[in-house]
C-alpha cells in the first residue's frame, strides 16, 4: 500500500512537471509545481482512507494545491497561476469525462448520468477551492 502510494506521489509529480514545461512555465518554477502537484495528490489521497467521497477528497488536494500556489508565488515572485495550472492537473478528473462517455455509447444512460453528476460535481469542488484560496489570499492583500 505504502509502494503504491509513493508510486502515485512520483507520478503525479512528473505529469505536473512535464505540464508545466508544456505551459512554458519559468524555468526556475518548475520543480517547485512539481512539489506543489505531488502533495495535492498525497493530500487527495490521504483522504481516500479517511473518505471515499472523491468530491470532497479533489476539494481538500485543490484546496491544497491552491494555498501551496499562492504560497509559492509569494516566495518566488511569480503569479499564482504559475504554480496552479499545472498543480491541479493530477487532480483534474479525466477518468470520469472517460467513463462517462463510455457509457453514453455503451447505452447504459442511467449510469452515464450518474458518472457525469459526479465528474461535474468534482470539477465544481475543484473550482470552489480555487476561489475559497484566491479570495483569502486576495483579502490579506487587501488588508495591508
Amino acid at each position: 500500500m505504502l509502494i503504491g502510494l509513493i508510486y502515485q506521489v512520483l507520478y503525479s509529480y512528473f505529469a505536473t512537471v512535464f505540464f508545466a514545461y508544456i505551459f512554458n512555465a519559468p524555468k526556475n518554477s518548475i520543480l517547485i509545481i512539481g512539489v506543489n502537484g505531488s502533495l495535492g495528490w498525497l493530500i487527495y489521497s490521504y483522504f481516500y482512507s479517511v473518505y471515499h467521497s472523491g468530491i470532497f477528497r479533489s476539494f481538500i488536494g485543490a484546496l491544497t494545491v491552491a494555498i501551496l500556489s499562492e504560497l509559492f508565488a509569494r516566495w518566488f515572485k511569480m503569479p499564482a497561476t504559475i504554480f496552479l495550472t499545472a498543480g491541479i492537473i493530477p487532480l483534474v478528473p479525466g477518468a470520469g469525462l472517460y467513463y462517462t462517455m463510455l457509457e453514453l455509447i455503451q447505452k447504459n444512460y442511467s449510469d452515464a448520468v450518474n458518472k457525469g453528476i459526479e465528474t461535474v460535481f468534482i470539477a465544481g469542488s475543484i473550482s470552489i477551492a480555487i476561489a475559497i484560496s484566491s479570495s483569502i489570499f486576495n483579502k490579506q492583500i487587501n488588508k495591508t
